[in-house]
C-alpha cells in the first residue's frame, strides 16, 4: 500500500467527515489537540518546569491550526507550500531553545522540557492535518519518555562507573587533599575545570569527572552514597552530582 492510498485507521473508523476539513473535524481536531496539550502540560506543571499547561495548550492547538489553515489554502486558492505550518515549527524551535538555561552551578536545565515542546509542534500538525494515527502514537511515546523512562534513566547513571560533580571547597589549597581521599577511596580523576563564575566569591569551585575504578565500590555504592561521604570532608563547603 502506497501513501496515496493510505487511510488512517482512526479517520476510518470515524467516517469520511473526520477526513475533510469542515466544521464538525475543525472541532474535534482542536478538541484532540486540548487534550493532549492538557495531559502532557499538567505533566510538566506537576513536576514544576518552566513550560507548563497553559504553554503546551498554545503550542499543541496553535500548531493543529496552522496546518488546518495551510489545508484550506492548498484547496481553495492551490497554495502548493505549507508556509504557515513551516513557520509555526521555526517559532516553536525558538521558543524551545529559549528555554534551555544555565543553573547557578552551571548546568544545562529546560532540555527536555524544550525538546517536548518541539514534538508537540509536529503532534499538533499531525492532528491538524488528519493524521490522528501517528498524532496519538507519538503523542504516547512523549509521555513515556516523560513520565516513565526519567526513573530508568537515573538507575542507569547511578549504576554507571563515571559521574560528575559540582563541588565547592572552602580554600584553593584544600584541592589535593581533596584529590587524594579520591584516589584512597578507589577513584579516579578524568577532569577538572575550574569555574569562573565564582571567582570572587571566597570559594574555590569545580567540576570534576570520576570513574569508579575500585570493585567494592562498583557493586555496593551509589553516587549518591559515595557524594554523601564527601560531603562530610571539613573542607568541602557544597557537592553534588551533576545530571
Amino acid at each position: 500500500m502506497d501513501l496515496i492510498s493510505y487511510i488512517d485507521p482512526i479517520t476510518k473508523f470515524l467516517g469520511p467527515w473526520a477526513a475533510d476539513l469542515n466544521f464538525y473535524s475543525i472541532l474535534f481536531r482542536l478538541a484532540l489537540a486540548f487534550i493532549c496539550a492538557t495531559i502532557i502540560g499538567c505533566e510538566r506543571a506537576h513536576k514544576r518546569h518552566s513550560a507548563g499547561l497553559r504553554t503546551f495548550i498554545i503550542v499543541y492547538t496553535a500548531s493543529a491550526s496552522a496546518m488546518m489553515l495551510d489545508s484550506y489554502c492548498h484547496a481553495v486558492r492551490g497554495m502548493a507550500l505549507p508556509i504557515i505550518s513551516a513557520a509555526s515549527i521555526i517559532g516553536i524551535a525558538i521558543i524551545s531553545e529559549n528555554s534551555f538555561w544555565y543553573s547557578s552551578r552551571n548546568q544545562i536545565k529546560g532540555l527536555t522540557t524544550g525538546f517536548a515542546l518541539w514534538a508537540s509542534g509536529f503532534i499538533g500538525l499531525s492532528i491538524g492535518g488528519g493524521f490522528y494515527t501517528a498524532a496519538l502514537l507519538s503523542f504516547a511515546a512523549t509521555m513515556i519518555c516523560l513520565s516513565l523512562l526519567p526513573a530508568a534513566e537515573l538507575y542507569l547513571k547511578d549504576k554507571s562507573n563515571h559521574f560528575e560533580v559540582h563541588l565547592e571547597l572552602k580554600n584553593k589549597s584544600n584541592l589535593q587533599d581533596f584529590i587524594t581521599t579520591i584516589r584512597k577511596l578507589g577513584m579516579t580523576i578524568d577532569d577538572i575545570e575550574i569555574n569562573p563564575a565564582y571567582m570572587n566569591s571566597g570559594l574555590s569551585v569545580y567540576s570534576i569527572s570520576f570513574t569508579i575504578t575500585k570493585e567494592e565500590l562498583k557493586k555496593y555504592k551509589k553516587h549518591h552514597e559515595i557524594i554523601e561521604a564527601l560531603s562530610t570532608l571539613e573542607y568541602v563547603s557544597h557537592i553534588e552530582e551533576m545530571m
